[in-house]
């Protein structure tokens, strides 16, 4: 059990930071590995929950100055806008709202609804051809914008695609930063968006929920030590995915989403074809 616990940390640490879909990658690779997975035990939303506070994490631990930055602007500014770093926090808050209600008030209904391998792979073709749209939204020349110069609506727009995160197959990721790049956003700066406004969403949904790790009845007391090692895990995964998706899109100006887009594409297709 602890070795397909940690495999798992390590394919959602790995994949829910880059634009191709964490969820549909712990739905098809086990699948395809035939390993059993029970999704209904009463201890897999916890250790689920687990892994998502180990990303927030690393994301907290990666954009740490610029969160500590927010933060003593809101403080200076007493909320008010005069300062970008506080314009940038009422930015993140309206581009949470609709991801956060949604996610509430739906997230069973479409997770039930979109259930499944077959659904799970499909999408995933759909999120590589919405890569490759993404790469030819993005405007190639123009005044560079700065994340506080967003407009209300746009963010709300970016919000919105947060939450077809929803659907098993639809990275969140991918999603923002197709949308962030519509919006006249470089590469680099659509990515620090949809890094920082994921980080309030993966962290309150781990908070939320990890109080059940601690209760006799989820059945996660009995190998408690595994699954805060796959937090762990996934957390280290998360950072070095950071790590790495930052200083490539730092040195892209056209097409640097389509490499997922090609492997979204060909990974779906052939988990369709194999299973």
């Amino acid at each position: 059990m602890t070795l397909r616990l940690l495999f798992l940390a390590l394919v959602q640490g790995l994949t829910e930071l880059f634009p191709v879909s964490s969820l549909a990658h712990s739905i098809i690779i086990p699948a395809l590995l035939h390993l059993k997975i029970n999704r209904a035990a009463p201890w897999f939303l916890p250790f689920i929950v687990v892994l998502h506070v180990g990303t927030a994490t690393a994301l907290l631990a990666y954009f740490w100055r610029d969160w500590w930055g927010i933060l003593k602007s809101l403080i200076q500014t007493r909320g008010r806008t005069t300062q970008p770093e506080t314009r940038l926090f009422w930015l993140l808050v309206l581009g949470t709202v609709p991801a956060g209600l949604l996610g509430l008030l739906l997230e069973r209904w479409v997770r039930g609804l979109f259930a499944g391998f077959t659904v799970a792979a499909v999408f995933l073709v759909l999120n590589g051809v919405g890569l490759w749209v993404g790469d030819r939204l993005k405007r190639r020349e123009g005044v560079r914008r700065h994340l506080d110069e967003l407009r209300p609506a746009e963010v709300l727009c970016i919000g919105l695609a947060q939450a077809t995160a929803l659907i098993p197959g639809i990275s969140r990721s991918a999603a923002t930063l197709v949308t962030g790049l519509a919006t006249g956003l470089d590469y680099e700066a659509a990515a620090r968006f949809s890094f920082l406004l994921a980080t309030p969403i993966i962290g309150a949904a781990g908070l939320l929920e990890i109080p059940k790790l601690f209760l006799n009845h989820t059945g996660a007391s009995s190998f408690l030590g595994s699954i805060l090692l796959a937090g762990l895990v996934a957390g280290l995964c998360a950072w070095f995915s950071i790590w790495f998706l930052m200083r490539y899109f730092r040195f892209r100006e056209v097409t640097a989403l389509r490499p997922f887009a090609v492997y979204c594409v060909l990974m779906g297709l052939s988990a369709l074809m194999l299973h």
